[in-house]
């Protein structure tokens, strides 16, 4: 069993301590610095998120997507096809994203994310792990103003970032996690999604991982064990009808188990952790675990964030104790 992350890591720490980011890009729409000064603090706010999960204790990190604007915006920005517009929520959180607008031909020009995780491994004693948005939920995210079929902007999407996947395993990627929670909401298209993914995913021998957050999988379940990954992330707070849906047949893939709420304060106890843990254990063996919070921590106060993240740790100490 080994612990992870999602997504996004919180930008912005707790008062007192300096909003270094947000006020850097303040600084930047005044034209008082320029973007070469906005990456310098992009890359110092980076360590502090690579650190902050280092120090926690988990075995697999990510750069915390300090970068990214959003879960959308960061990829369509670089995309050919893309342009941005205004703000809209994002899903049923209080949270918002610039929705991308599709004005073109979706294409892949050049490398988007291989710098951040090259940069990432550079600051990291733990294995880093890369993750992208996937075709499907990008697709979904966005206000569709080119393709007469939705399927069609999907499939030039996922051909787009099977390049941006191939670039991540050419840099050494030895995990690249594709993120879909918008498949939850529409169940009806997983033929698409498969179709999606095994396009992005052809030719990647790195562990391939499908996250999705913010429900259960109802009716997708036992198909998405068809699909070409090896590890299958689900919510387990937002999505407790979870754990029956995996007793309808037997879970074959390596299990994200989202079981820290990451859109709650509450520190769960490492005794709860460690109790889910076994209980899920019943279904999916604990050496292919990956135990960590339902989804991104980015909704969180960030010292909380990490406090969870030593709580999902100490929970893993206390289960793998027991079950030897």
């Amino acid at each position: 069993m080994q612990t992870t992350v999602v997504s996004h890591y919180p930008k912005t720490p707790n008062h007192p301590r300096p909003a270094r980011l947000r006020n850097a890009i303040a600084r930047l729409d005044r034209g008082e610095i320029d973007e070469d000064e906005l990456s310098q603090v992009a890359d110092e706010v980076t360590i502090e998120a690579i650190d902050e999960q280092i120090e926690a204790g988990l075995d697999i990190i990510t750069d915390g997507q300090i970068r990214w604007e959003d879960e959308a915006t960061y990829l369509a920005r670089k995309l050919a096809g893309f342009s941005i517009s205004g703000l809209i929520r994002y899903f049923d959180t209080n949270t918002y994203y610039r929705q991308p607008v599709v004005s073109g031909t979706v294409g892949w020009r050049e490398p988007i994310t291989v710098k951040d995780y090259e940069f990432a491994v550079a600051h990291s004693s733990k294995p880093v792990k890369a993750v992208l948005t996937g075709p499907y939920t990008l697709a979904a995210l966005s206000l569709n103003e080119h393709y007469s079929d939705f399927s069609d902007l999907v499939m030039d999407t996922a051909l787009a970032l099977k390049q941006e996947a191939q670039a991540l395993q050419d840099a050494g990627a030895p995990i690249i996690q594709i993120n879909e929670p918008s498949i939850l909401r529409r169940q009806e298209d997983y033929p698409l999604l498969q179709k999606a993914l095994e396009t992005v995913f052809d030719d990647i021998n790195a562990e391939k991982a499908l996250y999705t957050w913010f429900g259960s999988l109802n009716g997708l379940y036992p198909k998405i064990l068809d699909l070409p990954v090896d590890t299958i992330g689900l919510d387990f707070v937002m999505g407790r009808n979870n754990f029956d849906a995996l007793k309808r047949a037997p879970f074959t893939k390596k299990l994200g188990f989202g079981v820290v709420d990451a859109r709650n304060t509450r520190l769960e106890s490492a005794d709860y952790i460690a109790d889910q843990v076994r209980r899920i254990s019943d279904v999916v063996p604990a050496d292919r675990l990956y135990l960590n919070p339902s989804c991104g921590l980015e909704y969180l106060p960030r010292e909380t964030a990490q406090a969870k993240l030593k709580r999902l740790v100490e929970g893993a100490s206390r289960t793998t104790e027991v079950l030897r």
